[in-house]
């Protein structure tokens, strides 16, 4: 038995539109890193960039359970004394949808380099348009974008 290792040339990337009207956050963001990481796939290598390119339109319609509205909160700091700010999911919700599904995405994937290069895949919308739409027309011909309901 030898172990198999995806390489470059292998890899083959598709458009995948995800819309997330009222979806739960944590499981369309658990489909979206799963999807962005290439886990569903057969070639998948875990030291390898498998994944395919996702796009999250209506971003501003995800649902949270529960009292997470009110009381999960966003904290990012200045790196100023006494810097550390926080903002609830409700107010984050409102100002910058796409940071909510973003923030989600990036807690479940690995802390490390090839995240960050995982992260560059995912394009996130608060409405239902988005600039990606020849990339999908492109692979709607060979029939490899899908539509997928939150």
């Amino acid at each position: 038995m030898k172990s198999f290792i995806a390489k470059k040339e292998e890899i083959k990337r598709s458009w995948k539109v995800i819309d997330a009207d009222g979806a739960v956050l944590g499981r369309l963001a658990t489909r979206i890193a799963t999807m962005l990481r290439g886990r569903d796939k057969a070639i998948y290598t875990p030291n390898v960039d498998t994944g395919d390119f996702i796009v999250v339109i209506n971003a501003a319609k995800v649902k949270l359970t529960g009292n997470k509205l009110k009381q999960k909160n966003y904290y990012h700091h200045t790196l100023f004394p006494g810097g550390l700010k926080s903002e609830s999911a409700s107010s984050m919700l409102q100002r910058q949808p796409e940071k909510v599904i973003f923030h989600a995405v990036k807690g479940m994937l690995p802390k490390n380099k090839l995240a960050d290069k995982i992260l560059t895949k995912l394009k996130v919308y608060p409405g239902a348009e988005h600039p990606h739409a020849a990339q999908l027309n492109s692979e709607n011909k060979k029939g490899k974008a899908e539509v997928t309901n939150g």
